[in-house]
């Protein structure tokens, strides 16, 4: 995201000593923005709200430069979109209202907790990326458990395992296979049957 001519960082990492002022793309200052959780300048030497969240990887950069280079998406939602996909924003904020808990380690701290999405990114519409129902707030080791679809729920919070998961790892994280964690809204019924077939995939292909 870096621009070909006058960039501030070369190519090999290192400043560019020859550039006092340079220009970045819409794209470039919304992920900035995103992982400094901040919506003006001057809300930059505030101490950040969320102490964990996603480090932003190849495919999170270029589902942010989808996002940016998409016409059919208006200005006032770009950056939305772009800070949901980082994991912070209006897409957390709706999850944490909806249901400010992890429901497997009934952790409340929602400073540690991930917002998740149940219907992966790549899978979503652009207002489902953005709806708190296709969210879940976990912690970390939950949330690397489900995103990975090693874990999924029924509508009724009943837990399935994946076969491939060793019982060592659930026991380790004090992850109770059998464990009830509670009725699911109807709003994420939709959600969670497209996690299910998901997970149904990953299973079979063991």
């Amino acid at each position: 995201m870096l621009p070909q001519r006058n960039s501030p960082i070369q190519k090999n990492g290192n400043g560019n000593q020859g550039c006092y002022l340079a220009g970045i793309s819409d794209a470039l200052g919304h992920v900035l923005m995103a992982l400094l959780d901040i919506q003006q300048v001057r809300d930059v030497d505030q101490p950040p709200i969320y102490l964990i969240d996603h480090e932003p990887n190849a495919h999170v950069l270029d589902d942010i430069h989808r996002i940016e280079i998409d016409p059919a998406i208006p200005e006032t939602q770009r950056l939305q979109l772009t800070r949901a996909r980082v994991g912070q924003g209006y897409f957390r904020k709706q999850v944490i209202l909806l249901d400010p808990i992890c429901r497997v380690t009934g952790v409340t701290d929602t400073r540690l907790l991930i917002a998740s999405h149940i219907k992966p990114w790549r899978e979503a519409s652009n207002s489902e990326r953005l709806s708190g129902y296709n969210g879940l707030l976990l912690s970390p080791h939950v949330d690397a458990l489900f995103d990975e679809q090693f874990i999924t729920f029924e509508d009724d919070g009943r837990m399935h395992v994946h076969p491939s998961l060793s019982r060592d790892v659930l026991d380790r994280w004090s992850i109770d296979p059998d464990k009830q964690v509670g009725r699911f809204r109807s709003e994420q019924t939709s959600f969670l049957a497209h996690h299910r077939e998901l997970f149904v995939r990953k299973a079979t292909s063991v």
